[in-house]
Parts: C-alpha cells; sequence; structure tokens
C-alpha cells in the first residue's frame, strides 16, 4: 500500500508539472489553464537563483524517475493525465478504506487513548514521586555527610584522649609507687631476687620523677618524699652488703676470687649507688680499692719471698763469664763452685719454660716444692704468670662492676694494682743488679714477649705498660751480660790458659752451647739486636781461636785444632739452630776450608809428590797443555811404583795419626780423601800422553785399594 501511494504522489507530481509545462506554452507565463484549479501564485521571483531552482528541479525528477512504478509507465506509454487521475482514484479509495477502517476501531482507539490517559497519569504520580525520593536523598546526602564530619571530628577527640591517656598512663604508672615495690625495699634481704628487681623498679621510678620534674609536673611533689625514704633505705642496706663482701676479702686464707665472683651477681647495687648516691658509690669504689690493693702487695710480697726460696743455690755471679778459665780461683774466702761453669752456658731442658705448654702451666707452690729447686726464669714465669692471671681478672671485673672504660678503667686498674706492679718490677730491678746469667735474662724476655701477646688476646690492655717497663730493664741487662762475655773472650791471654791440647777448648765449647741456645731461643721471636751481638760473640769467639791456635807449633797441629773446634761448634748449633742460620753457615764454610787444607797436609808426607803432579797435570790438562805431560813419564813411573811399595803402611800411619788428632771419628771419615787423589791419578794416566805408559801396569787396583781402606773405616 505505501508503495502504491508513494508511486500515486510521485505521478500527481509529474502530471501538475506537465500539466503547468502545457499551459505556459499554450497562454504564456502569466496566464491560467483550464488544468489549473488554482492560479499560480508566483509572488516574487528571484531572478537571481534560476540555475538553483532548475538544479533542484532536475534532481527531484532523476529521483523520481528512479521509480519502479514511474519506469513502467513511461516504458508503456501510458497517459500521465489519465494514469494521475487514476492513482488520485485508488488513492481516495484507499482513504475511504482508512476512514471505514477507523471508524471500526474507534472504541479500540478510545479505550487505547484511556488507557494513555491513565498511564500518563500513573507516571506523572511516578514522576511526583520520584521527585520527592530525589529531594529525600538529597537531604539525606546532606545529613551523611554532616555525620562524617561528625564522626571525622569525634575520631580525632578519641585520638587526642587516648594519647591523652596513655601519657597520662605513662606518668601515673611511673609516679604511683605500688606496696610491693615498698614491702621489698623495706623489709626483703638484698640477696632476695624479689629486692633486686624492686631496686630496678625503684630505680626507674626515680629517674621518672626527675624527668618529669625537670618538666615542671606538679605531681611529682606528692611521690618525691616517698621515694627518697626508699631511696635512703635501699643505699643504706646496698652499702652495708657491699661494705661486708668488701671486708671479707680480708679474712686470713680467703679466695677473694669467691665474694668477686658474688659481687657481679649484684653489680647493678652500684649502678644504683651511682645513679642516685655518688657519694656512697665512691666510698665503695675508694673501700674497694683500698682493700684490694692491700691483699694484692702483702700476697705478691708474701709469694716472692717464698719464691725466691727455691731457686738454685748456685747462680751465676761476675766471674761466671766465656771467657774465665775453670782454675780461676775467686779468692782465699770464697767458697768452692759446687758446679761446672759451663752449665752456666747450656740451655739444656730450660727452654721447656716458654713452651705453649709450660707457659702456662699452674704457678709453682713453693711449701710443696719440698727439696726441688728451679732456675729463676722458671720463678720468674710464675711469678708473672700468677700477675698475669690476677690481673686479667681484676681488669674485667673492674670494668663490669664499676663499669669503667678506656682511660678511667686504667686509672681504677692501676689504684687497685699499681703498688703491687712496682713491688715486682723493684724486685726484679734488684735481681738484676747482681744476675749473670744471660741465658736465664733472655727466656724471661721471651716469657714477657708471650705474656704481652696472652694479654691482648683477653683483651686487657692494662698491663701493656707494666710490660714495656719490664722489658726496659730485662733488654739492657741481657745486652750488658752479653757484652761483658765478649769482651771476656776477647781479653783471653792463650798463653795463661795452661797446657795446649789440640781437642775442643773449654771455651769454644761453651760458646757453642751458649750461642746454639740463644739462638734457638731467638728463632720463636725474632730479635736484630740480639742476631747483632751474637755476631760480635761469635768474631770474638773466632779470634780467639787463631790465637790460640797459632800457639802450636805445627802447622798439622793447628789444622787439627782449628777442626776439631770448628767441628764441635757447628754440630752443637745444628742440634737446635736451623740449617740455614748464619752461624751453620759461617763455620761450615770456616770447618770445610780448614778441612781441605789439612788434607793436603796430612798426605803431603806420603804422598806428597802425587798431590803435586795430580795438580800439575789438572792445570796443565785444564790449560790445553797436555802435550807436556809426555815429559814427566820418568816422574810418573817413580810415582806409581812409590805409591805401590809404600801405600798399606802409609794408609796405617795415617789411620793411627787421625785417631790420634781427633776425638770426633765423623771427621777421619771425611777428611782422608785418599781414594778421590787416587781417582784423580787414574784420570791423569788416563790422557792419551801417558796412556801408554808401562808403568801403567804397575798401578794398584782402585778396588784392592778401596777394600784395604775399609779395614780401617772403624777408626774413621
Amino acid at each position: 500500500m505505501a508503495a502504491a501511494a508513494t508511486m500515486a504522489a510521485a505521478a500527481r507530481e509529474l502530471v501538475l508539472r506537465a500539466g503547468a509545462s502545457d499551459m505556459e506554452e499554450e497562454e504564456g507565463p502569466l496566464g491560467s489553464g483550464p488544468g489549473l484549479r488554482e492560479p499560480l501564485q508566483i509572488g516574487e521571483l528571484d531572478i537571481t537563483s534560476d540555475e538553483f531552482i532548475l538544479d533542484e528541479v532536475d534532481v527531484h525528477i532523476q529521483a523520481n524517475l528512479e521509480d519502479e512504478l514511474v519506469k513502467e509507465a513511461l516504458k508503456t506509454g501510458v497517459d500521465l493525465r489519465h494514469y494521475s487521475k487514476q492513482v488520485e482514484l485508488e488513492l481516495q479509495q484507499i482513504e475511504q478504506k482508512s476512514i471505514r477502517d477507523y471508524i471500526q476501531e474507534s472504541e479500540n482507539i478510545a479505550s487505547l487513548h484511556n488507557q494513555i490517559t491513565a498511564c500518563d497519569a500513573v507516571l506523572e504520580r511516578m514522576e511526583q514521586m520520584l521527585g520527592a525520593f530525589q529531594s529525600d536523598l538529597s537531604s539525606i546526602s546532606s545529613e551523611i555527610r554532616t555525620l562524617q564530619e561528625q564522626s571525622g571530628a569525634m575520631n580525632i577527640r578519641l585520638r587526642n584522649r587516648q594519647a591523652v591517656r596513655g601519657k597520662l598512663g605513662e606518668l601515673v604508672d611511673g609516679l604511683v609507687v605500688p606496696s610491693a615495690l615498698v614491702t621489698a625495699i623495706l623489709e626483703a634481704p638484698v640477696t632476695e631476687p624479689r629486692f633486686l628487681e624492686q631496686l630496678q623498679e625503684l630505680d626507674a621510678k626515680a629517674a621518672a620523677v626527675r624527668e618529669q620534674e625537670a618538666r615542671g609536673t606538679a605531681a611529682c611533689a606528692d611521690v618525691r618524699g616517698v621515694l627518697d625514704r626508699l631511696r635512703v633505705k635501699a643505699v643504706t642496706k646496698i652499702r652495708e652488703f657491699i661494705l661486708q663482701k668488701i671486708y671479707s676479702f680480708r679474712k686470713p686464707m680467703t679466695n677473694y676470687q669467691i665474694p668477686q665472683t658474688a659481687l657481679l651477681k649484684y653489680r647493678f647495687f652500684y649502678q644504683f649507688l651511682l645513679g642516685n648516691e655518688r657519694a656512697t658509690a665512691k666510698e665503695i669504689r675508694d673501700e674497694y680499692v683500698e682493700t684490694l690493693s692491700k691483699i694484692y702487695l702483702s700476697y705478691y710480697r708474701s709469694y716472692l719471698g717464698r719464691l725466691m726460696k727455691v731457686q738454685y743455690e748456685e747462680v751465676a755471679e761476675k766471674d761466671d763469664l766465656m771467657g774465665v778459665e775453670d782454675t780461676a780461683k775467686k779468692g782465699f774466702f770464697s767458697k768452692p763452685s759446687l758446679r761446672s761453669r759451663n752449665t752456666i752456658f747450656t740451655l739444656g731442658t730450660r727452654g721447656s719454660v716458654i713452651s705453649p705448654a709450660e707457659l702456662e702451666a699452674p704457678i709453682l707452690v713453693p711449701h710443696t716444692a719440698g727439696e726441688q729447686r728451679y732456675p729463676f726464669e722458671a720463678l720468674f714465669r710464675s711469678q708473672h704468670y700468677a700477675l698475669l692471671d690476677n690481673s686479667c681478672r681484676e681488669y674485667l671485673f673492674i670494668c663490669e662492676f664499676f663499669m669503667v672504660s678506656g682511660p678511667a678503667a686504667h686509672d681504677l686498674f692501676h689504684a687497685v694494682m699499681g703498688r703491687t706492679l712496682s713491688m715486682t718490677q723493684k724486685h726484679l730491678e734488684s735481681y738484676l743488679v747482681d744476675c749473670y746469667d744471660a741465658i736465664a735474662v733472655f727466656l724471661c724476655i721471651h716469657i714477657v714477649l708471650r705474656f704481652r701477646n696472652i694479654t691482648a688476646k683477653r683483651d686487657v690492655p692494662a698491663l701493656d705498660r707494666y710490660w714495656e717497663q719490664v722489658l726496659a730493664l730485662l733488654w739492657p741487662r741481657f745486652e750488658l751480660i752479653l757484652e761483658m762475655n765478649v769482651q771476656s773472650v776477647r781479653s783471653t791471654d792463650p798463653q795463661r790458659l795452661g797446657g795446649l791440647d789440640t781437642r775442643p777448648h773449654y771455651i769454644t765449647r761453651r760458646y757453642a752451647e751458649f750461642s746454639s741456645a740463644l739462638v734457638s731461643i731467638n728463632q720463636t721471636i725474632p730479635n736484630e739486636r740480639t742476631m747483632q751481638l751474637l755476631g760480635q760473640l761469635q768474631v770474638e769467639v773466632e779470634n780467639f781461636v787463631l790465637r790460640v791456635a797459632a800457639e802450636f807449633s805445627s802447622r798439622k797441629e793447628q789444622l787439627v785444632f782449628l777442626i776439631n773446634n770448628y767441628d764441635m761448634m757447628l754440630g752443637v748449633l745444628m742440634e737446635r739452630a736451623a740449617d740455614d742460620s748464619k752461624e751453620v753457615e759461617s763455620f761450615q764454610q770456616l770447618l770445610n776450608a780448614r778441612t781441605q787444607e789439612f788434607i793436603e797436609e796430612l798426605l803431603s808426607p806420603p804422598f806428597g809428590g802425587l798431590v803435586a803432579f795430580v795438580k800439575e797435570a789438572e792445570a796443565l790438562i785444564e790449560r790445553g797443555q797436555a802435550e807436556r805431560l809426555r815429559g814427566e813419564e820418568a816422574r810418573v813411573t817413580q810415582l806409581i811404583r812409590g805409591f805401590g811399595s809404600s801405600w798399606k803402611s802409609s794408609v796405617e800411619s795415617l789411620s793411627q795419626d787421625v785417631m790420634r788428632s781427633f776425638t770426633n771419628f765423623r771427621n777421619g771419615t771425611s777428611i782422608i780423601q785418599l781414594i778421590q787423589l787416587y781417582h784423580r791419578f787414574h784420570r791423569v794416566l788416563s790422557q792419551p800422553q801417558l796412556r801408554a805408559l808401562p808403568a801403567r801396569a804397575e798401578l794398584i787396583n782402585i778396588h784392592h785399594l778401596m777394600v784395604e781402606l775399609k779395614k780401617h773405616k772403624p777408626n774413621f
């Protein structure tokens, strides 16, 4: 139906336009044709917009021409006027039909109208209700914002009140004195745990009250009196308790370490006094210092006196020097020496005193020693280990109980131990004045060096100054004794030593024992000054050996004396010193040089010609002049025959000579190098110039020579 209506409208429009066009052609632009029901109202014409109007009409016509019905009408050639009337008739019919349909549905339409009206009324009421609800929501939102603001303000007030309540609670708790505190302070013994707990509470309250008073809190006046009375009572009880413990140190045979340990359990007592009653704290500290300083002084004075009674009766004196002869007399009224002077220069087992096992061994107890006696270094170790142990314990106690550190701890420690340390130092100083035992002094030096390391490991620096003072006493004395020994060797006159003997001299034996002792000790903690002094002593001993050797008439005896002494000193040194030490290397070189010289001296009488020829021949071969050996055939023949006729008797004579000359048969084995000489002789004869020599057939077989020499091996 819609398509038909559209087609009819389009057709009518075309018809109208076509009719208008025809009338314009017939009657002109201003006339009216019979086909028009109404006169055309042209109105004012805009002659400037003709092109625009025509374009619009063309577009409209073109659009209508696209319609299917119009296309169909144009295609079939239908008359547009007739077709327009037909369409108009159809439209009227449709219109009439629509009116009839509307009349038939009028009741339904009326009912629909009523329903729409009713819906409009309902919607209007809903609109009013929603408007009212929106208004209510607006007011509720405003109330909610008001409530939120009120809630925020109340929350702030609550937090402020809680903060104030917490501060006030802390203040009140800090100021209120509970009955349990009062009861414990007034009635409980100081040794009970609850007294200590309530004392800490009292200390905290007193500190809180002082802080609040500084801020001007008026409530402090209400509890100040109670706290003061409790503080006075607590101070009185603590003072009596600590002084009683300190006085218990004075009882005879009391182990003061026990009450010291007990005091450490109550170190808060002194802290309380220091914070609340400094005068009483100073009184207790002064009483402790006075009591303990006297106890330590008395104990160590007594211990030193008893300790020195178990020292060896025979000690080194000023005449017990390395260069002093054993037969020297000390005077008509002097008592004879009870032991050999050589033991003064021997280390023996004395070096064990600085071993880790004995260094921190229990101290010596004089009354249990019986008849046993000890060298000075053992007494020195025991005395100073007791001093070290007690000083470390005392320093740590002072730092912990009296709550001091750094310079304050040093000052308090020296107030307690100063008199004891001074007495010990003076005792050592007086002893060293008459001490001539260099080994003992050197061992004491190394004991101090090790004890100083121990105190450093224990973190007790309070004894550092004392160790330096002790070393300042020991080092000069050690150097003086060493210089005295050097001087004694330097001034020794060999002609006053009695009869000459090629065996090792007792002075060189003293030096060997003494030097090896000091070198072995010094290797643990090297000291350059010690090595310099030992070097001076070594030079003097070497010069002394040469002076004594010069007293022998024959060079052979001189060499035997030198070899015996060098070998003895080297052997003793190698037992204790390192193989690469300066002393060992020096004497090894001296021994080798003198040994080589002695070999030549020993072999010269029986085999001098052989030795000279071998040296000359080896020199010629080395210079490339071996041809000159051809002129030595007669000499070589004589040497071969002479050696073959006398070598057995010569070896026997050499064996006996070595046995008489050397106490150490190892030297005989090392210096008899006849086999090596004979080997060298064989190598010379193997040269082309001497290889055809007839006398070579008379050479003694070298293996036969070795078999014969082995017969004398026990003697070498």
